[in-house]
């Protein structure tokens, strides 16, 4: 056995774990660690502008690929309490995640120590894990148990705190000894699969309903097969949107009060039978339940038992892994299939097909300033197939979910549940040291922009790049629209003249100086026939200087984008799509 310092240690285990990408800031009390990574060589480390930054690019990273672990590091004081936000987007969409914090040393814990913090207490509620080790002998199974849990069940982030002495305790310890603990997922029976596939079977409209665990399990390609075979249509939840291409002649539209299709609700509400896969039936998908159950069996297929039942109880609940659960459903469904016992959909699958080639909102618009109709439709026609889009709330991304076009599984990464504004950058910062050869497109309003815009440095510095899409109405615009029934327009508007740049016309900070100032490259766009050529100038800046593109697109100040408060009650504030001309982008069918 060697004798060297905790540190050494686990910087030797996070390799051995697969785990070697990580984001942070040194501090007094992490600086150990830091020289731990240096020795060792193996972890390549980017310096975030601010820890809640670094926080939503491991995040980013984690979700950038499959079996990704990203890693965050800071102190345990001021940077501890920084990570939480990050903590809680990716606790609340299962996204595997290590922050490791340094921490004051064990015998000043209670001593009100300089940047002493209870990290452990305050990480807990939104982790799988949170520990802080006071003994140096436990660091290495606190790691081995942290990768085990991150990776077990429904996924989530852990904390690992380090107080200072603990990180310079030697131990004895042999990286060749370790081994990674067994994952554990639960695993549907044959005898739960069949149930479920009756119960679908004996429907007339039946739904699958993909969510976010089907890419978690990275079984979006069996998920395809299982719909094929059975020829019954698609539902993608937003964290699940990818699973099926969107140009699936099977793939029906998202459902949902605000990102969903029109032929989607409409598809839904005409449905007697849905499995849920994967999937947390989120309040934003569902609207009310009594509208969203009225005259359907559910199935709910969960790696997380305890979510089964939670929001209401479906006729059949299973706990299980969706990987797991997709390939026993297959190997059933190929065995009726080669019975000649499924039943015929091709009836069913041919309504939601035209349903789809004709529910769709206008996106043609003209107007001066740009609606944001128009800039999705851009998009679609300036980005291909293999796009990797990143956003996180606001009506730039509603709106985007509406109208944006996604192929692929991780080709839609959004922080769906905890929506933290200003976690868009850094997120897709992530996004691109996960996947460096993908073409990666982040989309935010200017509220959404702003909140941590300092890290477009970051990807100055580090030859990130990326084009960010910035729709700026200097409004608070979500937030002004929900305030429509409160019959007020209260703290939402971001409007001023600036002095020093009169050409902003009232709409305030200047984005364009500010992302220069950070080392991008930015544009601005102001009328829509301008998009295109702007859209191929950022691919070009980008390719030439390797560093973020920043296209901001001057949108009209007022908009108000499709929602309400029930699927079957969306409002529609602007014109539909009459003819094919009102939204040339969109997908109908593909045969």
């Amino acid at each position: 056995m060697a004798k060297m310092r905790t540190v050494d240690a686990a910087v030797a285990i996070l390799e051995k774990e697969g785990a070697t990408e990580a984001f942070g800031l040194p501090g007094a009390a992490i600086n150990p660690f830091y020289s731990a990574m240096r020795a060792h060589g193996g972890i390549r480390h980017t310096l975030a502008r601010h820890v809640e930054g670094a926080s939503h690019m491991a995040d980013g990273y984690s979700r950038a690929a499959d079996g990704n672990i990203g890693i965050c590091i800071g102190t345990s004081g001021p940077a501890g309490t920084d990570m939480i936000t990050g903590l809680y987007a990716a606790q609340a969409d299962s996204i595997p995640m290590l922050c490791i914090t340094g921490q004051a040393p064990v015998a000043k814990l209670h001593k009100e120590d300089f940047q002493a913090v209870d990290i452990e207490s305050i990480a807990k509620p939104l982790t799988k894990f949170a520990m802080t080790i006071l003994e140096p002998g436990q660091v290495p199974g606190a790691f081995q148990k942290a990768f085990q849990l991150m990776r077990s069940g429904r996924p989530g982030p852990v904390l690992l705190d380090l107080p200072i002495d603990v990180q310079m305790a030697e131990i004895e310890f042999d990286i060749d000894a370790y081994e990674p603990l067994p994952i554990e997922k639960p695993k549907a029976s044959r005898k739960q699969l069949e149930k479920a596939l009756d119960l679908l079977t004996a429907s007339q409209h039946p739904l699958i309903v993909a969510g976010g665990g089907i890419i978690n399990a990275g079984a979006s390609a069996q998920l395809v097969e299982l719909a094929e075979i059975l020829n019954v249509p698609v539902i993608p939840t937003l964290m699940g949107w990818g699973a099926i291409p969107d140009d699936h002649q099977l793939m029906a539209g998202m459902v949902g009060l605000q990102t969903s299709h029109r032929y989607g609700n409409e598809t839904f509400l005409q449905s007697d039978f849905v499995i849920g896969i994967g999937n947390r039936w989120a309040n934003r998908h569902t609207g009310g339940l009594d509208t969203y159950t009225a005259g359907r069996k559910f199935v709910h297929i969960d790696i997380e038992p305890t979510q089964i039942g939670r929001v209401f109880s479906p006729d059949l609940g299973i706990a299980s892994d969706a990987g797991a659960a997709l390939d026993g459903l297959l190997e059933l469904a190929r065995e009726r299939q080669a019975a000649k016992t499924l039943p015929d959909y091709s009836g069913w699958v041919a309504e939601c097909q035209e349903r789809k080639g004709s529910l769709h909102r206008k996106t043609n618009f003209d107007n001066v300033p740009i609606k944001p109709q128009r800039v999705y439709q851009e998009m679609n026609k300036a980005f291909g197939r293999d796009t990797t889009y990143v956003s996180t709330i606001g009506l730039s991304q509603i709106a985007g979910a509406q109208m944006l076009h996604v192929f692929g599984a991780r080709k839609w990464i959004n922080a769906g549940q905890a929506g933290p504004l200003g976690w868009t950058a850094p997120a897709a910062l992530g996004v691109v040291r996960g996947t460096p050869d993908a073409t990666v497109v982040a989309l935010s309003g200017d509220y959404d922009f702003q909140f941590m815009i300092e890290e477009l440095a970051v990807g100055a510095q580090f030859n990130l790049p990326y084009i960010h899409v910035v729709v700026n109405n200097s409004y608070l615009g979500l937030i002004r629209q929900s305030q429509r029934g409160f019959n007020m327009e209260q703290n939402v508007s971001l409007a001023f003249e600036n002095i020093n740049s009169p050409e902003t016309n009232g709409y305030g900070v200047d984005h364009i100086k500010v992302a220069e100032g950070l080392g991008v490259k930015a544009i601005r766009v102001e009328d829509p026939n301008d998009l295109p050529a702007a859209f191929d100038k950022a691919k070009a800046l980008m390719g030439e200087f390797k560093v973020p593109v920043v296209v901001e697109v001057i949108l009209e100040k007022i908009t108000n984008i499709s929602m309400g408060v029930e699927i079957n009650g969306v409002n529609e504030f602007e014109d539909l799509a009459e003819t094919a001309a009102d939204a040339p982008t969109a997908i109908l069918t593909k045969a």
